[in-house]
């Protein structure tokens, strides 16, 4: 595995590594995986400590589910449950990045004031166009990512000819705008967003794809972690998916994903050392 970078908020390089471990952090209670299971401060603070433990390199903080058919949140309330969180973190010196998941500009705003380094944003700041002033003035690094509308309507018939070529041709867009706004290119990183606007077979083109998403010249960010993917798959229910969680992580990251968004740190480490020792 080739050695990459990411340059997020204030300059500071994360890496060179060989891949970076995302650890997620749902502040939220209808979150998809562990919705409710670190519903306040102090149980999410605890989870994205126990994450940093495992080795995480960004902790990715969220206050708003973004499953499919998730109803939207208010921004007061999304504040209420990231901010906080966010402000711990920086103040416990973990050596880690810290990430919001948000499309909306307020709660990134916030976040970054509060010690955020990097905005994961699943709407390419098409919901809250506004986003992309708060990016271009923090220039914090910036997960790009492809979304077929918003979380409520989504899959609702998701079509494509050439899915993989028309992401990348929504990415080339996306990145010019963020470039001209004035977000150095070195802060962004491409998400094509597996599950977010598309049926299985189009999720299995995008996963034997990454070579296509690297040819853009950026580090490419994957979000596998227990996706309805491998239901779809192998039938695999939300409690089942760990097994083909890490596989699907080795093979992409074999390709080339530098960056895994995922739930379980402590074994993706191991399976990505593996990798690192025999892609």
């Amino acid at each position: 595995m080739e050695k990459s970078v990411w340059t997020v908020k204030g300059g500071r390089v994360l890496g060179p590594a060989p891949f970076l471990i995302a650890g997620i952090v749902n502040v939220t209670p209808d979150s998809f995986f562990d919705g409710g299971a670190h519903p306040d401060r102090e149980s999410g603070t605890a989870h994205a400590l126990a994450l940093a433990a495992q080795g995480a390199d960004i902790l990715d903080v969220g206050g708003e589910s973004t499953r499919p058919y998730a109803p939207p949140v208010s921004e007061a309330e999304e504040l209420a449950r990231v901010v906080p969180v966010i402000r711990e973190l920086a103040g416990a010196a973990t050596g880690c990045a810290l990430s919001v998941d948000t499309y909306k500009a307020g709660v990134a705003a916030a976040a970054l004031e509060a010690g955020a380094d990097i905005v994961n944003d699943v709407s390419a700041f098409a919901f809250e166009p506004e986003l992309l002033d708060v990016v271009a003035q923090y220039k914090p690094g910036y997960v790009l990512m492809h979304s077929l509308g918003r979380p409520e309507e989504m899959q609702n018939a998701p079509c494509y000819g050439d899915v993989v070529g028309e992401i990348m041709a929504f990415f080339e867009e996306r990145i010019t705008v963020l470039i001209k706004a004035g977000l150095p290119e070195d802060r962004i990183v491409l998400d094509p967003g597996v599950g977010f606007g598309k049926l299985l077979k189009h999720n299995l083109e995008i996963l034997r794809g990454i070579e296509r998403f690297r040819s853009l010249g950026l580090p490419v960010y994957m979000g596998l972690s227990n996706k309805t993917v491998w239901q779809g798959l192998l039938g695999l229910a939300v409690s089942e998916r760990g097994n083909a969680t890490q596989i699907g992580t080795a093979l992409t990251a074999a390709r080339g994903a530098f960056i895994h968004r995922v739930h379980d740190v402590k074994l993706t480490r191991q399976t990505l050392t593996i990798v690192q020792e025999i892609a």
